[in-house]
């Protein structure tokens, strides 16, 4: 059977999208299948699969699958994507309420082409140490402040921390922070993907807020990040210890459509 789908990018993280309105039962939950779709050398390649479909109480649900073809917690990067395609497609406008794996999220496309997103509230962030923080922001990450001249694999020290005794039945993410004069520069390794990503939305937004508490300064609300794959935004509203009115802002990109056979 073939299917039409729909290749987009956020800042270098690339996903395969199809249209939930038509028939993709042969896809839809099936881990094999995705995984292929998603593997770079015998498939079409992508970080993750997302299919949009119809929802009663908003304009569309994303559901999200990870490279290794498992459904997950949410994707930033993906959300941003989702949001670009369903007002091409006409599930909504350019002013957006849609459903995901951990609930409703807002979504705007500005005048200048970046897309925002609202993520959830994060109203826990554990301090491991100095350096390292715990949190979760959609999805569990790992978030380790690198001295300035410090020598780190993202690969290799990625694998150690999601594979270590405290996190491998989950999994989580990991991210590496490096701070710069006008804000942060992140790299993120990511379970599902098993490897590193270009970019990761969740991770990012992540580390801004990580940043608030490592440089001590609870009145930064917007945070400019850098990643291989190109630059993001990050604000939030602090009260306290809570971070709500969280926003992920950055560019989308249509990279290709085509017709797969199945």
């Amino acid at each position: 059977m073939e299917y039409k789908f729909w290749k987009y990018q956020g800042t270098g993280n690339d996903f395969i999208i199809f249209d939930g309105r038509d028939d993709i039962s042969g896809i839809k939950g099936k881990k094999e299948i995705i995984s292929r779709l998603c593997d770079r050398k015998f498939g079409i390649g992508a970080d993750g699969l997302i299919i949009i479909e119809s929802d009663e109480e908003s304009d569309f649900r994303m559901v999200y699958y990870n490279a290794d073809g498992g459904e997950t917690s949410m994707c930033g990067n993906g959300g941003r994507c989702s949001i670009a395609f369903a007002e091409w497609k006409g599930f909504s406008g350019t002013k957006t309420i849609f459903a995901a794996i951990d609930g409703k999220h807002t979504g705007i496309i500005s005048q200048n082409g970046w897309i925002d997103l609202g993520m959830i509230d994060v109203a826990k962030v554990n301090r491991e140490s100095k350096n390292v923080f715990v949190l979760n922001t959609g999805s569990p990450h790992y978030v380790y402040f690198a001295d300035k001249d410090e020598a780190i694999d993202i690969v290799d020290f990625g694998k150690t921390i999601r594979y270590n005794e405290n996190f491998k039945k989950e999994g989580i993410n990991v991210n590496v922070v490096r701070i710069l004069e006008d804000g942060i520069y992140v790299e993120t390794y990511e379970r599902g993907v098993e490897d590193e990503t270009l970019s990761c939305g969740t991770g990012v937004t992540a580390c801004a807020i990580a940043f608030s508490i490592f440089n001590n300064k609870q009145s930064i609300h917007t945070i400019k990040v850098k990643t291989k794959g190109g630059d993001l935004k990050v604000s939030f509203t602090v009260e306290g210890n809570f971070y709500s009115n969280v926003v992920l802002s950055g560019p989308v990109k249509k990279v290709f459509s085509g017709i797969i056979e199945l």
